[in-house]
């Protein structure tokens, strides 16, 4: 009972000093370099919402990450996807600010995780702890700025975080110093027309830039309903990358019909991304068009159902004058104005029967001789036509031109006359056939086993065929070769690569005992750290075993020498 009143005490004392601390002082900045951006709170990516800042590092690793604020490690995660090697600390004004793609983590939460990674006796890892178990420091160095996980160079991932809601704040918040008296550009700007078919028609519109905040298009003679879209980027005074905006609205005739503010997003708002722009144009030609509208049955975090959807009806011999205005952190606007006369607007063409159509409420189950695919309710925005068909061992799902909320499920039967070996083999794969390197014409699939059935529930657009993978991983020992003298070497490096369905997982051990080996996709390596375990002999047995995801196997073994410390 002592205990237990002593620890309320404990964390109720963190709590007041690190209150007290926070309001004394402002934030310190993640890295002590001037913040360039090459990536924004709510910017649009391929697969998600941006939900924090990017902050570049000279392309380099290696730059101390000190804590924004007095607080609490709560979790520590390592990763060869996603945010890599990250950290998150809770904070006692409500907040939890994350670091995120670490090379390393400073030496007290590196030791700290290590030794529960060897515990577990594995590399990926995630450790959660108790709030006051680790307190750092106001301007404390937590780690050091790295490209692990899904990074595609060096750089580091910032957040901060609503610690009760789990829902990230824009962290310019913090008012850190990041010059920016750059106005957001616009690239182009589009109108679509909506009519009882959905939308029907999309039409660029040239602009002319007035001056430096201003863009202006033509008169506009339309009828019905319509919105628009246009498709621009944002920089920073010290930055060239091309970043994501803040806020943009749509006003007619000075009232506001369409607007969002990222002051903060849902996690849940990413895998909607695709209903926020024009899916058919980045499907065909690569370009992001972001909406200024609604046109499908989504709720957003930052765009509710209730708020106006940005369409606009014009009417017949009325005026109207529309008015675009894009905005960064900064305040710094650039507008889109233009003017509309209403006039008459004529019946749509009757929309083209479909000859599959799924509907968003209902599952569908598709049933072939070798193939089924399940399409459960809502896997779709809106009702479209799908198209599936089996010819003889392949599987093509037809390209869909609409954005789509999850996969298929799709299964196929192993064939009977195979082998336990050939079954342990076979995987499911998409056929490419426009791909130029025949090797790369064939592109794994994620598939489980399940009797005699290969499944997968990530299935898209695309021909599915099976295949066959009877190649092992390949081990290559990089800085050592077997018998050699390894006395002043630090470290133990091997490159490991699997060339269809890649790595799953591996296990190294010397002389018997699990090491701890670092594993780096991007250069396909796997590293030890002398350092971790002083051997009491000399002759050190190295073993690794690597497998890949459909079950094959290589082991590597190498005999190496090392000087015992005094």
């Amino acid at each position: 009972m002592i205990q237990c009143i002593k620890r309320i005490f404990s964390l109720s004392l963190f709590a007041i000093l690190s209150s007290f601390l926070n309001a004394q002082e402002p934030p310190t900045p993640p890295l002590d370099i001037p913040l360039k951006l090459s990536g924004t709170f709510g910017e649009f990516r391929p697969t998600h919402f941006h939900a924090g800042l990017d902050i570049k590092t000279q392309g380099k690793e290696g730059f101390k990450v000190s804590s924004i604020k007095a607080g609490s490690v709560r979790r520590i995660k390592v990763a060869t996807t996603g945010y890599g090697k990250c950290l998150y600390i809770q904070h006692a004004d409500g907040t939890t600010s994350v670091y995120a793609h670490l090379k390393k983590f400073a030496p007290k939460i590196e030791s700290f995780i290590k030794a529960y990674q060897y515990e577990k006796e594995t590399f990926l890892t995630q450790k959660f702890l108790k709030l006051g178990e680790m307190t750092i420091e106001q301007g404390e160095v937590i780690g050091y700025s790295g490209n692990t996980g899904g990074s595609l160079g060096p750089h580091l991932h910032f957040e901060i975080r609503d610690t009760k809601a789990e829902t990230p704040l824009n962290p310019l918040q913090l008012g850190f110093e990041i010059p920016d008296s750059i106005r957001p550009v616009v690239q182009g700007f589009y109108r679509y027309k909506m009519d009882e078919n959905g939308l029907s028609e999309k039409t660029q519109l040239p602009l002319e830039r007035i001056n430096d905040s201003v863009y202006q298009a033509d008169l506009q003679r339309l009828g019905g309903t319509h919105a628009f879209g246009v498709r621009l980027f944002d920089r920073q005074d010290l930055s060239y990358n091309r970043n994501g905006i803040y806020k943009a609205a749509v006003k007619v005739n000075g009232e506001e019909t369409f607007s969002y503010t990222f002051d903060k997003i849902d996690f849940r708002d990413g895998k909607k991304i695709d209903a926020l722009i024009d899916y058919p144009t980045y499907r065909e030609e690569r370009i992001r068009i972001q909406k200024l509208f609604r046109d499908l049955d989504v709720d957003y975090s930052f765009l509710p159902k209730t708020a106006p959807n940005g369409f606009v009806d014009f009417e017949k011999d009325r005026a109207y004058q529309i008015e675009i205005i894009v905005e960064d952190y900064t305040r710094n606007k650039t507008y889109i104005s233009f003017y509309v006369e209403g006039k008459e607007d004529f019946p749509a063409d009757p929309i083209t029967a479909m000859k599959n159509p799924i509907e968003t409420d209902k599952d569908y189950l598709f049933a072939f001789d070798q193939h089924e695919v399940y399409v459960p309710k809502n896997t779709f925005y809106q009702t479209i036509d799908l198209v599936i068909e089996e010819k003889k061992d392949t599987l093509i799902i037809e390209e869909i031109p609409f954005p789509q909320r999850k996969g298929f499920e799709l299964s196929i039967a192993i064939p009977k006359a195979l082998d336990s070996i050939e079954r342990q083999q076979l995987s499911l794969a998409i056929y490419d056939p426009n791909e130029k390197k025949e090797e790369e014409q064939l592109r794994y699939v994620w598939t489980a086993k399940k009797d005699s059935i290969l499944q997968t529930k990530y299935a898209y657009a695309g021909q599915y065929v099976l295949t066959k993978d009877s190649l092992a991983p390949t081990i290559k020992p990089l800085n050592f070769k077997d018998q050699q003298w390894m006395s002043n070497y630090k470290f133990l490096e091997v490159e490991v690569d699997d060339t269809f369905s890649g790595i799953k997982s591996y296990r190294a051990t010397i002389n018997g005992q699990w090491i701890l080996m670092e594993h780096e996709p991007k250069d396909k390596t796997l590293t030890y750290n002398f350092a971790d375990i002083e051997f009491d002999q000399t002759q050190l047995d190295f073993e690794l075993e690597v497998e890949d995801q459909v079950g094959n196997t290589s082991v590597f073994n190498a005999t190496i020498f090392r000087k015992q410390s005094n």
